[in-house]
This record gives structure tokens, C-alpha cells and sequence, in this order.
């Protein structure tokens, strides 16, 4: 036998061997695997559906999972924002000189509080003087015509020293001065306080010429102070006029009402201001403190406006299941269950439920991710 002859045995018996396996293989029957692939997908639940689990008080305590009976109530949010302490303006009074005047001497200092009408400020002019020697003069006079009587006088003579009195008055009063003549003409005049109140402001020296118009005092009265909250216009118009607001200075919080919020937007910093009154008794707050401001807002800008019939939860215990907004609701039986939910407005650290949830259902309200890990474990063990 030839060397070709040799080497063509082995492949030929090679060739035999992997055709009978090619063979074998395709006599093994195929209706076992379709069986197979058929019990599989009855046995998976139907899309869309997550089966419930079953956990008693103790394994809901161990997975931090807690359940409570929800309840109709009104959603408020608490709005935080940095404040600032501004005088009140309706408190406030500038004590200034209607007339150019010399300061002769003063009675109150800077953070004197004073009671109303307390002197304040002694001045001196020549035009005063004048006033006050115009005024005495046509007193006199009327004094004088009114005591000889219509039989002495003519009426023309009494019509006109009346008049000369009025005009006298009318000047002395517009010059800051009493509607009657008293003491000296020598020019000086007091101006007092018209109001109790702090002195914030003192910006003159004795010897000093006063112009008409200059601010010698600020008085303010501290009873009632303003803060200004700063915040973003987006939010302000959840806050209303008359709610509540509480201001934090120093650890200690204050009671506050919202006076009006801001119908103006700051250009630089896109910021609106909200006004709040807080009552100073006692004396805590001053004009440029800095505080923190918390107010309460509605659902709409009104405080406490949610719907009797809603219901609202942490958004916490809401999740995503298989493309839905879940909520856990657990059932008679004690068996969670995964319900669709449908949510309204979102305030704080809450949801408002408007549908799938009801009043008098015990939803759990902390551990929701802990229930979803445990229904799609339960629901992969099933598969």
C-alpha cells in the first residue's frame, strides 16, 4: 500500500465520526424545549401587575417601614428667608425747622427715648422774632377792640384787627411755633416731640445754621417694627396679606403678620421684597438687624387652602414602579399592595394625593424603597 494511501485512512475515519454526531443531534426531539418555554411564561404574573407582600408588625419595624391611617388636611408650607429690620414708617417722625434757624441748645441726645412732647430742640431766628412780635402785636389789638364792644368801634375797625389776629396765628404756626404769643419775641422756639419714641438720629451741633428742611432728629417708635423678607419673585404671591410669620433673631423667635408683599421685582437681584409687622415689646429688634423669616403659604398663596376631600403624604413614600407613581397601601388582610396614584401640588416635604388614596386608608408613610425591594424580590423569586 502506497504512502497516499495511509494518510487518506485517518481522515476518512475522522469524517465518519462527525458525521454520526451531526446525526445523533438531529434526532433529538424539539417539543420538549417549546414546553419548556411555554410553562415559563405561564408562570410570570401579567405586565403592569406587582404581586403584594405579606410583612407583620415586627418585620415592618426591623425594615423601618411605617404605616400610618391618612387623614383630610389642610397643606401649608413653611417659606424660609433672610429679613432685614427696617423702621416703621408710620412710627417714624424727621424733626426739622420750617424756617433757616441758629441751634441755641438741645434737650435730647442720640438713644434717648422720649415721651411725646418733650423738648427737643432749642432754635433762634430773626424771622421768628418777627412772627412773635407780629403776633403779640395784633392780640393786643384784638383784645383791645373786642373788650370796647361794636358801640366804641366800628365794625370795619373789628373785622380787620380779627383778621390781623388770624394772620398772626397762621404764620406762627407755620414756623413750628404755638397759635398764641407767649413769653419774649427774642426769636426762640422749642420743638418738641410730637410722639413717643427713640432718637436714631442726631446730625447737628450747637452753633450750628440750620437750612429749613434739615434733619436735626429721626424719631421712631419701637413698639412695632417692619422686617423685609427677600425672596424670589416666583414665591411671593403664595404669600398673602395678614399670614402668619415667625422671626428668628439671636435663637429667639417672634410672632409676625405679612403686612403686603411686593408688586415689584428687583432688577439686580430678581429678588421681591415681602413686609412683615412684628410687635417689639420689649425692645429686641432695631433698624438694620438681619434675621431669619419663616411664613406660612397655601397651596394657591392662601395659608391652609387644601381640599377637604384631598388627602397628603410624605413625597418620600412616593415611588416609581413599572412606569407608575406608586403609593403602598396595606390591606385588611395586612398584605402591602403597590396603588397608582395620581398627586396634586407638592408643598415642603408633602404631596397632596388626588386620586387612588382615600381617607381612612393606612398607607405606609416611611420605608416605601424598603416595600419595593421587597415586592420585586418577590416578584424575581416567583419568576
Amino acid at each position: 500500500m502506497s504512502k497516499f494511501h495511509l494518510l487518506r485512512l485517518p481522515l476518512a475515519a475522522a469524517l465518519v465520526v462527525a458525521l454520526s454526531a451531526c446525526g445523533k443531534s438531529a434526532d433529538v426531539p424539539k417539543a420538549p424545549v417549546e414546553a419548556s418555554a411555554s410553562t415559563t411564561a405561564d408562570s410570570a404574573p401579567p405586565e403592569g401587575v406587582t404581586a403584594p407582600v405579606k410583612m407583620d408588625d415586627a418585620a415592618l419595624k426591623a425594615a423601618g417601614i411605617r404605616v400610618q391611617v391618612l387623614q383630610p388636611s389642610a397643606l401649608s408650607e413653611e417659606l424660609r428667608a433672610p429679613g432685614e429690620v427696617v423702621d416703621n414708617a408710620y412710627g417714624t417722625t424727621l424733626i426739622t425747622p420750617r424756617i433757616e434757624a441758629l441751634v441755641v441748645r438741645r434737650h435730647a441726645k442720640l438713644g434717648d427715648e422720649v415721651r411725646a412732647g418733650a423738648p427737643l430742640v432749642t432754635l433762634s431766628s430773626v424771622d421768628v422774632a418777627n412772627a412773635q412780635a407780629d403776633l403779640r402785636i395784633a392780640e393786643q389789638e384784638w383784645r383791645r377792640v373786642s373788650a370796647l364792644g361794636r358801640e366804641a368801634v366800628s365794625g370795619r375797625r373789628i373785622n380787620e384787627a380779627q383778621v390781623a389776629v388770624d394772620r398772626a396765628r397762621a404764620t406762627a404756626r407755620a414756623y413750628g411755633l404755638p397759635g398764641t404769643a407767649t413769653g419774649r419775641s427774642n426769636g426762640e422756639f422749642t420743638l418738641t416731640a410730637p410722639h413717643a419714641g427713640r432718637i436714631t438720629e442726631d446730625d447737628f451741633v450747637v452753633g450750628e445754621r440750620i437750612e429749613p428742611g434739615k434733619t436735626l432728629f429721626r424719631l421712631v417708635d419701637e413698639s412695632v417694627v417692619w422686617v423685609d423678607a427677600k425672596m424670589s419673585s416666583g414665591t411671593v404671591p403664595r404669600v398673602t396679606a395678614g399670614a402668619p410669620a415667625t422671626i428668628v433673631f439671636n435663637g429667639e423667635r417672634l410672632p409676625g403678620t405679612v403686612q403686603r408683599s411686593a408688586h415689584r421685582t428687583s432688577d439686580a437681584t430678581r429678588n421681591a421684597v415681602v413686609r412683615i409687622e412684628v410687635p417689639n415689646t420689649p425692645d429686641r429688634l432695631h433698624g438694620g438687624d438681619f434675621v431669619e423669616v419663616f411664613l406660612k403659604a397655601g397651596t394657591d398663596g392662601s395659608v391652609a387652602n387644601s381640599a377637604a376631600t384631598d388627602v397628603t403624604m410624605p413625597t418620600d413614600a412616593l415611588v416609581q414602579l413599572q412606569g407608575e407613581t406608586v403609593a403602598f397601601r396595606r390591606s385588611a388582610t395586612g398584605t402591602l399592595e403597590a396603588v397608582p396614584v395620581r398627586t396634586g401640588e407638592v408643598i415642603g416635604d408633602r404631596t397632596v394625593i388626588r386620586e387612588g388614596l382615600k381617607a381612612g386608608d393606612d398607607a405606609v408613610v416611611e420605608g416605601a424603597f424598603a416595600v419595593k425591594a421587597q415586592m420585586l424580590k418577590s416578584q424575581l423569586g416567583e419568576e
